[in-house]
């Protein structure tokens, strides 16, 4: 089984508990890390600078997916940053993800 990390930044903390407890609460998700960040980007042909909250949400590879709908679904931005990749790590904290989102 592979796993994965999808990462999205939301404008406050607010909106980010929302979309990490649904994505917990419907097994999309076994955890979700958020973190205050400085944000400096290019929108629209200028240069902005924001505050924003990211999440590191640890999931199976085939949820993958069904996270993306779901942050979509839930985001406040006209184009959410949603990125994910690949992960190996200890066998027991792997299997405890695959338990937490298995349906």
């Amino acid at each position: 089984m592979m796993f994965s990390i999808v990462h999205t930044t939301t404008g406050n903390k607010d909106e980010a508990k929302r979309i990490a407890f649904r994505l917990v609460e419907q097994k999309l998700a076994a955890c979700v890390n958020m973190h205050p960040i400085d944000s400096i980007y290019a929108w629209e042909g200028n240069i902005e600078e924001e505050i924003e909250i990211a999440l590191s949400i640890k999931t199976k590879s085939s949820n993958v997916e069904p996270v993306t709908q779901c942050i979509k679904e839930m985001h406040s931005y006209e184009l959410p940053a949603i990125i994910s990749w690949k992960i190996e790590g200890e066998k027991q904290y792997l299997e405890w993800i695959r338990g937490s989102t298995d349906k």
